[in-house]
Parts: structure tokens; C-alpha cells; sequence
């Protein structure tokens, strides 16, 4: 059923007084009405009055959900209520990932005629050059997304799940950003290889002479997280002594500091990461079960590099601009084909080390096969199989010929070469017998 011209006048008098991007829709996905803020985010200089919605935000011909998106216009009409999704929107300045909240409005008799649609960009994906913190299309990927931006307006804890390389930190900061703490400070805690003392210390702090060595008052990084968001990486290495404290300090919100009788207050948001499993770890009594439960209040699994591979080029092309920022390089279809069929058991943090290291063996702009490090070929997927046919490409040979290229240019002693290859050196030694017997 259409929706009247007055109550059409009325909402879209409404929406013109928010500063937000909003839009008026009809039950055929047809944008009504449009106020200055939408117009800014999304025109194109065509009237966006009479199009599609798929259209202005997906370059799509069909309805989000039939384009494999989620459409919330089709779940709101068989739901009646208020739907939220994460999409990624066409703008002006390219793909922005925006929450979009879709509000369905009745008619008098309770029929669904129209709909209002704002629109808000994800703080927090993006860094502040204005260059996008977060990189990804993947399905995988976009799941993570949109927990993020469930949970951020939130006061939750968060627990980040995942491999190391995985971006953690990163996902964290997103999270910060995009709460209503992203004014107050995001301090990072790596809770891994501290004793429990300095452990202890680090978190909330000391008094002069507290222990030997204690010269000054020493402020914790719970108390310098005031306001804002304190991020305990490795989470499941926190000693057992200390996360008994821990749990203390999410509870009741008061600490103290070593060698101090007076409790403080904290006012801080709770995001914590591991790659470890914590489950496990409950069962064999080396993490506490009520500390577990308070922190996995919202728990987000980060996808693995290999559950995500189409997001290669976007991710690749984002890097090299990072560590070569002058050079204009570009991977080649043979690079990009090649990191296609590896593992990464390093995760995106393995593949910026790749990619860094193969600037610096490319000498134009495009990075081939061959510049690339020695170790690439040990670790194909194994669910993938790698074409042994001369024609394609000879891995022996191409880790041969990247050995002797580094060789040639680096004018150090070997452990250094070694460490910029990212190998040991006994593993270079073993290298470059091969190459003595070759």
C-alpha cells in the first residue's frame, strides 16, 4: 500500500531536521525523500528521489537480499520492528562501511507503508589519516564487522578469539573508537612474560618502597585507562595470583596499589584477546572460570587469514602503500596467484613481513613471483594443489634465485641477512649449502 502525500510531507520534514543521513522508503525499495545529510554521504549529482536503494548504495539491479546481502527492508517487513545491518556502501570517497537502522512506519490501520532509513558511518574503521583500519570484503570478515559495531556503543566486555596476526589489537582500537569512550584513552596491556609482581605492578601501580627498587609512586594502567578502554592482550597469560585481583577490580571497580591500604576506583571499559584456549585452560585449573565468564561477556572469533584469502588484494595493496608509501608497487597475478595458495600461519601480520620484504627486493613496481621469501613455499594450504608443471613455476628455483639475489645485496654478516629474511640462521646455512651443491 502507498503511503499518503501528507504523512510522505511529514516525515520528510522530520528527517530533514537530523543531521544524520536519513531517507524515507517506499515497500518497493524506492527512495521517497532524502534530507542534506544522505544527500551529502550518497548523491551522485542525480536525484536520488524515485531510485532504488540497492541501486544509490550497491551500484546493485536487484534487492540486497537476492544480491547476497543482508536486506533490512525485507527482514523489518516480515518482522514488523526496528532491523539493523552492517553494509558496505558507494559514496563520493569510495566503499564506507556504514550501520544502517531501518524503523517501519504504519499507517492508521497498522499497515506497514513506508520506511525510515538512517544511516551511520562505523567510527572506528578507520585510522586518523582517514586511511580504513579495518580491510575486508570476505564473509568472515564482515561477520567480525558486524559484532563490532554491535557491541561498541555498549559497555560490555569484550573478548577477542583468535590467532596471533589476526589484528587483534586492531579490532580492539575499532571497538574504542567507535564507543562512547573514544575520547578517553585506549591503553594496551601485553600480559605475556611479566612475573606476577611486575605483573601486578604494571596494572595498578605502586607506593615508594613498596618493594625493593621502589623508589617513586608508580601510576598502573588501569588508572591511566580512566575514562577509557584498557586492552589486556594475551589475556591467558596472566599469572593466577594476579587474575583473582582481576576479577576484583571488574566487579566492584576498586584496586589497589602495591604496598598501598586504600582501595581506588576504576572507570574503564574491558577488552581482552588471546589465541589461547581458555575453555581448556579453565578445565585444567590454569584460568579461573569466574574471571573467564566476566570477561567473555561478548566474545568475537577473528577470522584467520585463510578463511578470508579473497581479501588478499585489498589487503596486499593496502600494505604496500604502508611500507612503501612512495613506490607505487603493485603485486602481479602470479604474486597475488602464488599468496593464493598459501597457509599463512602468521596471519596478516605474516603477510605485511612478506610483503615488506619483497619491496625490498623488487627494484620497478611490480612484485613477481620471485621476490618473494625463501620460506613461502613451505607452507602451501593443504587443501590446495600447487601445480608441479615447469610451465607454471619452479618454487626450488625461485627460493634459489631470491637467496642469491639477497645475497648480492646485502653487505652485512649473515645473522643479520638471516634475521631480515625472517629465518634462523641455521636454516640460512642449510640454504646456502644448497646452493654450493646446486
Amino acid at each position: 500500500m502507498p503511503i499518503d502525500d501528507r504523512l510522505l510531507s511529514e516525515l520528510a520534514a522530520q528527517i530533514d531536521q537530523l543531521p544524520e543521513p536519513h531517507i524515507v522508503l517506499g515497500r518497493d525499495y524506492r527512495v521517497l525523500a532524502a534530507n542534506a545529510g544522505y544527500r551529502r554521504r550518497c548523491g551522485s549529482g542525480t536525484s536520488l528521489i524515485g531510485r532504488h536503494c540497492y541501486d544509490v548504495s550497491h551500484r546493485y539491479h536487484v534487492p540486497c537480499d537476492l544480491a547476497g546481502e543482508s536486506c533490512p527492508l525485507a527482514a523489518s517487513l516480515k518482522s514488523r520492528q526496528r532491523e539493523r545491518v552492517l553494509h558496505l556502501h558507494h559514496t563520493p570517497h569510495g566503499e564506507k562501511y556504514v550501520n544502517i537502522e531501518l524503523t517501519p512506519v504504519m499507517d492508521d490501520r497498522g499497515e506497514i507503508v513506508a520506511f525510515l532509513e538512517k544511516m551511520e558511518r562505523l567510527r572506528g574503521a578507520w585510522d586518523e589519516t582517514g586511511r580504513r583500519a579495518l580491510i575486508g570484503r570476505a564473509p568472515a570478515f564482515r561477520r567480525m564487522l558486524e559484532l563490532v559495531a554491535r557491541v561498541a556503543p555498549a559497555e560490555a566486555s569484550v573478548l577477542l578469539l583468535g590467532e596471533s596476526g589476526t589484528g587483534k589489537e586492531l579490532v580492539a582500537q575499532a571497538v574504542h573508537e567507535a564507543s562512547h569512550r573514544a575520547d578517553g584513552p585506549f591503553v594496551a596491556v601485553d600480559c605475556s612474560g611479566l612475573t606476577e609482581t611486575l605483573f601486578e605492578s604494571e596494572l595498578f601501580g605502586h607506593e615508594r618502597g613498596a618493594f625493593t627498587g621502589a623508589i617513586a609512586r608508580k601510576t598502573g594502567l588501569v588508572e591511566s585507562a580512566a575514562g577509557g578502554t584498557l586492552f589486556l592482550d594475551e589475556v591467558g597469560d596472566i599469572p593466577l595470583g594476579i587474575q583473582v585481583k582481576l576479577l576484583r577490580l571488574l566487579e566492584t571497580g576498586a584496586y589497589r596499589r602495591v604496598g598501598a591500604s586504600e582501595p581506588r576506583h576504576a572507570d574503564i571499559r574491558l577488552i581482552s584477546a588471546t589465541h589461547r584456549p581458555l575453555e581448556a585452560m579453565v578445565q585444567a585449573g590454569q584460568f579461573r572460570q569466574d574471571l573467564y565468564y566476566r570477561i567473555n561477556t561478548f566474545p568475537i572469533p577473528m577470522p584467520p587469514l585463510r578463511d578470508r584469502l579473497e581479501d588478499l588484494p585489498l589487503l596486499s595493496a593496502d600494505l604496500l602503500a604502508r611500507v612503501a608509501p612512495d613506490r607505487g608497487l603493485r603485486l602481479t597475478a602470479d604474486a597475488l596467484d602464488l599468496l593464493g595458495h598459501y597457509a599463512f600461519p602468521g596471519n596478516v601480520r605474516e603477510l605485511r613481513n612478506l610483503l615488506e620484504r619483497a619491496s625490498l627486493m623488487c627494484d620497478g613496481t611490480q612484485i613477481e613471483p620471485r621476490h618473494f621469501a625463501i620460506e613461502l613455499g613451505d607452507a602451501a594450504r593443504p587443501d590446495t594443489e600447487i601445480s608441479t608443471d615447469a610451465s607454471a613455476f619452479d618454487m626450488a628455483r625461485l627460493q634459489r634465485d631470491f637467496l642469491r639475489r639477497a645475497l648480492e645485496q646485502h653487505k652485512g654478516n649473515r645473522r643479520e641477512l638471516a634475521s631480515r629474511l625472517g629465518i634462523s640462521e641455521r636454516t640460512l646455512y642449510r640454504r646456502l649449502r644448497t646452493l654450493t651443491t646446486d
